[in-house]
């Protein structure tokens, strides 16, 4: 689908990332990457990260906001290569979703002090299909990347939507979880004294409170006492509160979730141009426990996922945390469904 070119791509020197998670690719690609929600507190970091990034050539930007051509104009003064479009107004999106091989999706409200991710449904989930029904028409054949909380639910409006438009590709559809996994290897690396570009940690569930659980016991080399485990199990799995109130209503996480995105995308990208053995944590249409979402490492192919992989043999302080999350992350994904489901 990402159609080759004959220059070489490279890694812009004074851009680090990390470890394996740097923008890098073996041989240059042609990609349209279209960001919906791009004049947001993620949207624009999340577009100027991707303007670095050598696999997209052609970035799109897209929002309801008056500011959006001048977010795209500013960024595409930058120096790297390829070119960079905004479009505003909902009469734009079709424009904007064009062609494009990637969409990722941070649109919607923020979560605010006192605000559950739950409350933010009645918001995001109109604004979601509605991405969800112009992203059938534009770009049905695109990787379609879902910030836009709560994840837990949006992914299965999404899904429902295009189902009923005859578009849905399992394999292409991902809600992002790659912030969770930045947390925990955050957290484990300061508890652990340990480089953090060193560090990968797993993380499964889902994206929001309780469903979040990092597999800690699966990290080699790890020292945790008991007390560690249950603390930094729970910092992960709250992580994003401790962003919420100390930006005293100012905001949530807009740049560490720009951030992963922005590494999320890359990686689905270097994947869809041929390199092998990528593998990454993601919320996706899985069998692996009783709900049909489920975060977990999936590894990523041409067409998006190629296999989800086998879940490792859990401790008992994992599978309880499991146990007893399950029952939340199915009524949030049957909200979602039923959101789709009975308007028909």
């Amino acid at each position: 689908m990402l159609r080759t070119l004959s220059r070489s791509a490279k890694v812009l020197p004074q851009i680090s990332f990390g470890a394996a998670r740097q923008f890098h690719t073996s041989k240059s690609s042609h990609a349209k990457v279209t960001v919906v929600g791009a004049a947001g507190g993620i949207g624009q970091s999340l577009s100027l990260l991707l303007k670095y990034n050598p696999l997209v050539t052609d970035l799109s930007l897209f929002d309801i906001a008056p500011v959006t051509p001048g977010v795209a104009q500013d960024i595409a003064h930058i120096n790297t290569g390829g070119t960079c479009t905004g479009y505003a107004g909902n009469e734009a999106m079709g424009e904007a979703l064009k062609g494009a091989d990637l969409v990722i999706i941070p649109a919607g409200v923020p979560r605010k002090p006192g605000m559950t991710r739950d409350d933010l449904f009645n918001i995001n989930g109109s604004i979601v299909e509605g991405i969800a029904k112009s992203c059938s028409q534009n770009c049905p054949g695109a990787f379609l990347l879902v910030i836009s909380n709560p994840v837990n639910s949006t992914v299965p409006i999404f899904a429902e939507t295009l189902k009923n438009l005859g578009t849905y590709q399992k394999s292409k559809l991902f809600g992002v979880t790659a912030l969770d996994v930045c947390r925990a290897n955050t957290f484990v690396a300061e508890n652990q004294g340990w480089e953090v570009e060193n560090v990968s940690v797993n993380v499964i569930g889902g994206h929001a409170g309780i469903t979040i659980i990092p597999l800690l016991s699966q990290i080699e080399n790890a020292s945790f006492s008991s007390e560690d485990i249950e603390a930094l199990s729970k910092r992960v799995a709250f992580g994003g509160d401790e962003v919420v109130q100390a930006k005293a209503g100012g905001g949530s996480a807009t740049l560490s979730m720009a951030h992963a995105g922005a590494v999320f995308a890359n990686q689905v990208l270097r994947a869809a141009n041929g390199e092998q053995g990528i593998v990454e944590c993601a919320y996706v249409e899985s069998t692996l426990v009783d709900a049909p979402y489920f975060a977990s490492p999936v590894k990523l192919g041409r067409d998006g996922v190629q296999e989800i992989l086998p879940l490792p043999k859990l401790s008992d302080f994992e599978q309880g945390l499991l146990d007893d999350m399950l029952p939340q992350l199915q009524g949030e994904i049957q909200k979602g469904t039923d959101f789709v489901l009975n308007k028909e």
